[in-house]
């Protein structure tokens, strides 16, 4: 038998034989001639003056005869041809996705004196030959299923010299050359991917400026490459390699797919959604420009030394003690329960002999997935983490386009790198350094695809390069991150035992610092009394002003006083006193505000149920607040559903019974810490729930708040919203405490935005209290006068309700400036009373980073941005908002279990048995000190796996001048959710506009797929959006049906697209990524689009347009034809190969 092997690029021929059969020089001499007449096959193939090719020649390469032949190199040159390894084919998309962009380009600049130039170019070619990576170009054009790496049999060095002797040359000036060379960047076909100038500053003296694509090795690659040069410059034998790169090739080939799919498919099913630190850091800052920057950070020698040691004595590496941290770190950051980031794996299987003296790109970057447990002990989480790095080994030769792939998420699962360095290459130099040559410090440039790599050394002492993308990051964030990663590991080496919720981001005394900063000392607003106590004060000291006007109709303060004074004397003689609920069941009349105050002076409650609410809703409301006595308007009693055991008394009824009571004041025994109202809020139950707010919250709220305002009695206030919504609290109270007119506002009036601003005129409003949806409604009537009175007397718009995004203001401050009248946005919560915050608006608002700052805190109340454990969020991310302090509600009525759940103990508290409340609202500390809301916590969607804050895209939509309201819903669809905007202001016309709006400054699965245009978004009673009386989208919602490309550009494409991917069929509404493309598919795409078609454009088209139909619109008006002398050029070639 014969038994052949090649390894190393060298034939081994085994001959096994029976010495009974056969005599030994009998069969030495066959085998020689055997071997003799292979080396004269060899010998007559390569001295052919035409040489040709076979698959059999380049049997990695997967190709048949015909795709050989039509490969767009000269075969003779090459000696091999093959895939490219997982991570090359990364590094090949992504250099061809953003071209010219520098990415993955690797560049060493360092001083030497001493060096021979011509022994230093001839160890470099002769290293170059030696070598077949670094003669090694990629193609991917044409009819290639995949890349292929093509290996050229000789290459000349690519090196310049530079005689800078006569120059004064100064630092800028290397600098400078060496960004040209970067800026020269490399054609990845034309090999060899390597660059060497060496500038001669003296005699002695030299720069070196090395530049080569990462597409060809790895750093501990480079450290060899190196090693080798400087062996044979020093003319010292270089260790011979064993084993070639085609051998790991071969390997990866051999790989158990389906094992790894499994195993990656198991890792993938507990990430709920790509870990974006991008978007967790949005808000942190503001980026500093484009291109990469770079932060060092270092870890003394002796608390390295602690690290390791902790490390060693815990079983695991360095490496799992820094991906445990960080994996924390991230979890912190973005508040997701599973996180994931990218980390780079040496990628040489100790099966290859030799391997690690190989010099290629072995690296492999990969996801590591995980949920740290709160609750989890340091010590075991450690364990964990280093048990899925071993696990992980065996299948790290997996690609990560197809991890990507199985994971079913549109675009990257990570945006942050981790890599363990432990390549010396300054060693490698100095070691190849003698008494006449020597080398100065290197200095590095590698420019990833990453927007943040970590790079970790590990040395005396442990260092931190962090190398970031200014589009993305600011500084002091990736200041502030470095700093967070040291103290996680400090506090890991030192408390192993603790849980990791325990973990903090920063020293105590820092977070108690930044808290302190952000709550300074609670300022406290405490009086006796009650708000009925102080109307009467305003009666007494101008009984004749007008407390409350409806149309021609007014009542005085006096007035208003006296029947409420009636009023309350006949609920005190049915039972109401202290904490008794009334219900009032009013319209907008005078009836209202006397029921209001006679409740309050009776010492009771109000709860106010508003005829506009659903019949269902006010039953409910009725029921559960356990009222047993209602006021009510005759009118409304047909349509009330009274419970039993509920008296109503009928207003216009007790006309006769009132005018028997007394006037004067009741005297009834209570305090401010009595209950004033139980105002019912939305509950994710379904059924709303009762916040009870006592007396004291609203003296304290128009105390606090009066250094502000300097509301006083010539103040002009409207009622303009339901007294069943909080908001008229401050809007009643607002008018009434300090002897102002409050304005009632019919309902019809409030919804009719030209009758509304007619009426602030008319009436001389100062004070005006509008949720932004109302108000955008105004906002248009207002701007669109050509002339009149404007605002009329108005100094004050104070919004509330729901969240504000400022930049649709912008046609009112350029209408009517900032100053007259002043708007304010005020964040609040019916459960902190009203209001939490205070912040003026201006113009330069429009401008700033923040689309909706809430301000500063009224100084009575504290608030936290929080994480689920109620640790604090760090700068810039977002996080849940707390309350804590004087405003806070005493919980809900009979709803114990959710009054616990969301008022909770205040661990930051300075006062014993203090709360917080948990808002639900999503905000982020920015760096320049704004509180930014953000959204709501039960806004938040996941479409196609990535989590969207629906209010991100309606603000993208309010930029536009013409839009005047915006609201997006998440719709349920075949199984997933399709976004759909509706737009108010816009027309069906405007469509595109809008599309191309939305995909220029949103990525593509944040832009909705369907576009809704109304007159006007629907309000609540409330003034607030209503988004479920939004209309429901029917056409277009259920799943396409196939709809048959028409056009000759449309059927070509959609059959290469249907090549490509394999698919059955490829409709016009047809998903490129649905259908299962990936980046490498991609590339294969547009290689076909410009051999076959002619057309030349970048893989970003495909990326931002994967619908069929939209795909072949942008081919028809962007991408350029090919150059005619290269596609002449091409076709010369292509029947130059088919003729051979």
């Amino acid at each position: 038998t014969i038994n052949g092997r090649v390894y190393g690029g060298e034939l081994s021929l085994g001959w096994t034989f029976s010495t009974e059969q056969f005599d030994v020089q009998t069969l030495q001499a066959l085998a020689d001639a055997y071997r003799d007449e292979l080396q004269a096959v060899v010998k007559h193939c390569l001295g052919t003056a035409t040489p040709g090719a076979t698959p059999s020649d380049f049997p990695l390469a997967g190709l048949d005869q015909a795709q050989l032949d039509r490969l767009p190199v000269p075969l003779g040159e090459v000696e091999d041809l093959y895939p490219l390894t997982p991570m090359q084919q990364g590094m090949l998309f992504h250099s061809l996705y953003e071209q010219g962009s520098g990415q993955y380009l690797n560049q060493l600049q360092v001083a030497v004196s001493g060096l021979d130039t011509e022994r230093f170019r001839a160890a470099w070619q002769a290293t170059l030959d030696a070598q077949a990576c670094l003669r090694t170009g990629f193609i991917w054009q044409g009819d290639l299923v995949r890349p292929l790496q093509v290996v050229h049999k000789a290459l000349t060095l690519p090196m310049r010299v530079l005689d800078w002797r006569a120059r004064a040359v100064s630092p800028a000036d290397l600098d400078a050359l060496a960004r040209a060379e970067l800026e020269h960047g490399f054609d990845l076909v034309q090999a060899p991917l390597l660059r060497l100038c060496l500038v001669r500053l003296g005699d002695n003296d030299q720069h070196l400026i090395y530049t080569h694509h990462h597409i060809l090795m790895d750093g501990w690659s480079s450290s060899q490459l190196l090693g080798e040069v400087l062996l044979r410059y020093h003319g010292q034998p270089v260790p011979r390699a064993e084993g070639r790169i085609r051998d790991h090739i071969e390997w990866l080939q051999s790989r158990d797919v389906v094992a790894s799919e499994a195993f990656w498919k198991a890792q993938l099913a507990g990430l709920g959604e790509p870990t974006r630190l991008t978007q967790a850091l949005a808000g942190l800052g503001e980026a500093s420009g484009s291109g990469q920057a770079d932060l060092h950070l270092r870890i003394d020698a002796r608390q390295t030394a602690q690290l390791s040691e902790f490390a060693r004595r815990r079983k695991v590496t360095v490496n799992t003690l820094l991906q445990a941290a960080w994996l924390i770190l991230l979890q912190r950051y973005t508040g997701q329960a599973s996180v994931c980031f990218g980390a780079t794996v040496a990628g040489r299987p100790a099966e290859l002999p030799g391997i690690e003296r190989q010099v290629g790109l072995f690296i492999n970057s990969l996801p590591v997935i995980a949920s740290p447990q709160p609750n989890e002990q340091v010590g075991d989480w450690l364990q964990r983490v280093q048990e899925q790095n071993l696990a992980l080994r065996e299948h790290e030769h997996t690609p990560l386009f197809e991890i990507q792939r199985w994971a079913g998420h549109a675009g990257p699962l990570f945006d942050t790198l981790l890599v363990f360095e432990n390549y010396p290459v300054s060693e490698a130099l100095q070691q190849g350094s003698g008494a006449d040559l020597r080398f100065g410090a290197v200095q590095r440039h590698e420019l990833a695809n990453y927007p943040l790599t970590l790079a970790i050394g590990l040395g005396q002492e442990l260092s931190l390069h962090l190398s970031y993308d200014q589009a993305c990051f600011d500084r002091q964030a990736m200041a502030t991150l470095g700093e967070h990663v040291q103290c996680l590991l400090e506090q890991m080496r030192a408390r192993p035992d603790a849980r990791l919720c325990e973990l903090l981001l920063e020293p105590v005394a820092q977070a108690q610092q930044r808290a302190a900063q952000l709550n300074p000392a609670l300022a406290c607003h405490e009086e006796g009394g009650s708000l009925h106590a102080r109307i009467e004060f305003q009666a007494r000291r101008a009984p004749h002003a007008v407390a409350v006007s409806l149309g021609e109709q007014a009542l005085t303060y006096q007035q208003l006083n006296q029947q409420a004074n009636r009023l309350a004397h006949a609920l005190i003689a049915r039972g109401v006193g202290p904490d008794v609920r009334v219900g009032i069941a009013c319209s907008r009349s005078l009836a209202m505000p006397v029921a209001v105050l006679a409740v309050l002076k009776a010492g009771g409650a109000y709860v106010p149920l508003d005829p506009h609410y659903p019949q269902d809703r006010l039953t409910f409301m009725m029921s559960d607040s356990g009222i047993e006595l209602l006021l009510a308007e005759s009118a409304l009693l047909d349509s009330l559903r009274v419970p039993e055991g509920v008296t109503v008394l009928v207003l216009e009824r007790m006309a006769g019974e009132l005018a028997s009571l007394p006037e004067h004041d009741p005297e009834v025994a209570m305090n401010s810490a009595n209950l004033a109202y139980v105002i019912y809020t939305s509950g994710s139950t379904g059924q709303p729930k009762g916040t009870l707010l006592p007396h004291a919250n609203v003296l304290r709220l128009f105390r606090a708040t009066a250094r502000w305002f300097a509301f006083g009695p010539h103040d002009v206030w409207t009622l303009f919203h339901s007294y069943a919504f909080d908001f008229s609290v401050w809007e009643m109270f607002g008018a009434w405490l300090h002897g102002g007119r409050l304005v009632m506002v019919e309902h019809e009036v409030s919804r009719s935005p030209q009758q509304f601003l007619e009426l602030l005129v008319r009436e001389g409003v100062t004070v005006l209290n509008q949720t932004p949806s109302a108000f955008k409604q105004l906002m248009q009537v207002a701007c669109a006068q050509a002339h009149g009175e404007g605002c009329g007397a108005l100094r004050q718009v104070v919004f509330g309700g729901e969240a504000l995004d400022v930049r649709s203001l912008r046609p009112w401050f350029e209408r009517f400036g900032d100053q007259a009248p002043r708007l304010v946005n005020m964040y609040g919560i019916t459960e902190t009373t009203v209001h939490v915050t205070y912040r003026p608006l201006s113009r330069a608002d429009l401008e700033r980073e923040a689309s909706s700052p809430i301000g500063e805190p009224i100084d009575d109340l504290s608030w936290y941005v929080l994480d689920s454990e109620l640790n604090p969020v760090p700068r810039g991310a977002v996080g849940e908002l707390h309350i804590g302090g004087a405003g806070l509600a005493r919980g809900y009525w009979r709803r114990a279990d959710l009054s616990a759940l969301r008022f909770v103990p205040n661990p930051y508290g300075q006062v014993a048995g203090a709360r917080l409340y948990r808002t639900g609202d999503l905000a982020r500390h920015r760096l320049d000190g704004v509180i930014e809301y953000v959204g709501r916590i039960d806004q938040q969607v996941k479409i196609r796996g990535f989590r969207i804050e629906l209010g991100e895209i309606e603000a993208c939509l309010l930029t536009l001048p013409w839009v005047t309201g915006a609201a997006v819903l998440a719709v349920p669809v075949a199984g997933s959710s399709q976004l759909v905007a509706y737009l108010a202001g816009a027309s069906e016309a405007q469509r595109e506009t809008v599309r191309e709006h939305l995909r220029k400054h949103l990525p593509d699965y944040m832009v909705p797929a369907h576009l809704l245009f109304l007159e006007q978004l629907p309000l609540t009673a409330n003034g607030k959006l209503d988004r479920k009386a939004l209309p429901a989208p029917q056409a277009g919602l259920q799943r396409a049906v196939f709809v048959a490309p028409a056009t000759a550009l449309e059927q070509q494409v959609a059959a290469i697209w249907q090549d490509v991917l394999g698919a059955a069929q490829v409709g016009l509404e047809d998903d490129f990524f649905e259908l299962g493309g990936h980046s490498l598919s991609v590339v294969s795409v547009v290689s076909r689009l410009q051999l076959e078609l002619g057309l030349t454009l970048t893989p970003q088209l495909l990326f931002r347009f994967p619908r069929l139909r939209t795909f072949v619109e942008q081919l028809e008006t962007t991408a350029q034809p090919i150059n005619t002398t290269k596609l002449s050029k091409l076709e010369a070639l292509l029947d130059e190969m088919e003729d051979f």
